[in-house]
């Protein structure tokens, strides 16, 4: 139906037509550099979060957060322990290429950290949390601001780094009325556990985090909050939030490791059932139990910060402009093969979580199939915020494949370089050890892109799994004559990437 033209039809028309000119006319506004919120964990498993297959772990935050990501289905770390594996999250390079080839070896800072690859002065940046990189409580390697939360690696200190000073949140608690628990004015891992959930790391970096926001909302930023939960010692204020019933063990939780397993990992099978005593006796079921009731309650204690922290960049509009990263240093075995941290060349201990946010991005979310590597997160950042990204770098931006691009999959890989010692450093704790009694032999390890995954071990057993039907790493294939054409072939491929890579270890000719 036509409307007669009246006097009052005639005004709203010239008014909107008014308002749109004006709208059309006026200066759009201006486009923010994009922020990056980098969220990471220690020791924190793929199966963890809702996406990645647990709906029994109390995580609405980290579940939310996934639903508006993009999610890599299969992420695996470049080594699967903590220094090396940071160091290769901060600098884009190998462990081999940086030199952190084992804990508590200190980044050179020769080496480029994520602030000095993005190389604009704009941006304000920040590190909150553990870093195990060395000088722990010290700014460093482009990070402005620093708040620290460790205390036990001042063995690990540069000559020229004072010794007695401690870290941030021991400085909070002794504000908050505590006493030091350590003869150099510290808390221990154990005490700051034990406190209520509003004393605990989670909540001071939480706050810290929230703080750095609101201070920094008016300009682009780079932030790294580095929880040091679900970490051990395993254990917090919510130990009792999932019951005993509620808990399922690993579905590879029984699965013995035979003979043709590395003899290193059978050795700490046995020695996880003598350190553990009380409630988590690891002898029996109950305790394994309760192992992953406390394991899965530090899980919900982080989810509960994060929702904090991702409210309060809500709350200041900051949503939109931000690329949110959530991902951990590795995994833990929990339980799979009966055993417990990391240091394995299992699925549990190499894969975590690896969410990325961007709501200017064209895909708000979406799982994407394959196997990727952190060898490539550094140049994604880099391409998503518009930074060069350096041909020194091994990796390759996943841009395009998160835009939907079909690019063939690669093979993934990752080292497992042994220690001599218990690390380095002016006061270093320990004394040789055995590598292969202890934390296992040098390895080098291939997934490849049709599921099998080879690992050579020098000196131990090998190990060969397929895993589109074992994903467990239940059957180690090694031994079978049938599968020495995918054996030769691997090898020949591990060592390809060794020759790129500049990697100078001398793998076993199994073929």
């Amino acid at each position: 139906m036509l409307l007669r033209p009246t006097r009052r039809n005639f005004l709203a028309s010239t008014a909107a037509a008014t308002l749109a000119a004006s709208a059309s006319s006026a200066p759009a506004r201006p486009k923010r550099k994009p922020n990056l919120l980098f969220i990471w964990t220690d020791e924190q498993r793929a199966d963890t979060i809702d996406v990645y297959g647990n709906t029994r772990i109390q995580s609405p935050n980290l579940s939310k957060l996934a639903a508006e990501s993009i999610v890599f289905e299969n992420a695996y770390v470049s080594q699967p322990v903590c220094t090396p594996s940071r160091s290769t999250v901060l600098t884009g390079l190998w462990p081999h290429q940086n030199g952190c080839r084992q804990n508590n070896i200190a980044l050179s800072y020769d080496v480029p950290a994520f602030p000095k690859l993005v190389d604009d002065p704009d941006y304000r940046s920040g590190y909150f949390g553990k870093w195990h990189l060395g000088d722990e409580i010290f700014a460093q390697h482009g990070f402005e601001e620093w708040r620290s939360i460790e205390d036990g690696y001042w063995r690990y200190y540069r000559e020229d780094r004072d010794i007695t000073k401690n870290s941030d949140y021991a400085a909070w608690l002794v504000s908050q009325g505590h006493t030091p628990t350590e003869d150099r004015g510290g808390f221990s891992r154990n005490y700051a556990a034990s406190l209520p959930i509003e004393q605990c790391k989670p909540k001071f970096l939480e706050l810290e985090a929230c703080d750095f926001l609101r201070r920094h909302r008016d300009e682009p930023f780079i932030l790294h909050v580095n929880f040091l939960e679900p970490h051990m010692p395993f254990t917090g204020p919510l130990n009792d939030l999932h019951g005993l019933d509620e808990v399922a063990l690993p579905a590879n939780h029984n699965d013995p490791l035979e003979e043709n397993e590395p003899l290193s990992y059978r050795m700490r099978s046995e020695k996880y059932k003598g350190i553990y005593t009380g409630d988590l006796d690891l002898a029996t079921e109950a305790g394994w139990r309760r192992l992953i009731a406390n394991y899965w309650g530090l899980v919900s204690q982080v989810d509960r910060s994060v929702g904090a922290i991702l409210a309060t960049l809500e709350e200041l509009g900051l949503a939109e402009d931000t690329i949110v990263v959530y991902t951990s240093d590795h995994g833990d075995m929990m339980g799979s093969h009966k055993l417990v941290e990391k240091g394995y060349m299992y699925e549990e201990a190499m894969r975590v979580p690896w969410l990325i946010r961007y709501p200017r991005f064209q895909r708000r979310h979406e799982v994407l199939k394959g196997r990727f590597s952190h060898i490539d997160l550094v140049p994604t950042l880099l391409d998503l915020m518009g930074a060069a990204v350096p041909d020194t770098l091994p990796g390759k931006s996943l841009v395009p494949r998160m835009k939907g691009a079909r690019i063939a999959d690669q093979p993934v890989f990752v080292e497992w370089n042994a220690p001599e010692t218990m690390g380095e450093g002016r006061n270093p704790a320990g004394a040789t050890r055995d590598a292969t009694q202890t934390s296992g032999p040098h390895s080098r390890t291939i997934i490849s892109p049709d599921g099998w995954k080879l690992t050579l071990n020098v000196g131990d057993s090998s190990q060969l799994f397929y895993l589109r039907e074992d994903p467990g790493d239940t059957t180690n294939l090694i031994d079978r004559d049938e599968h020495r054409p995918v054996v030769q072939r691997l090898t020949a491929e591990l060592r390809a990437w060794q020759d790129r890579t500049g990697d100078t270890l001398e793998l076993p000719d199994l073929a």
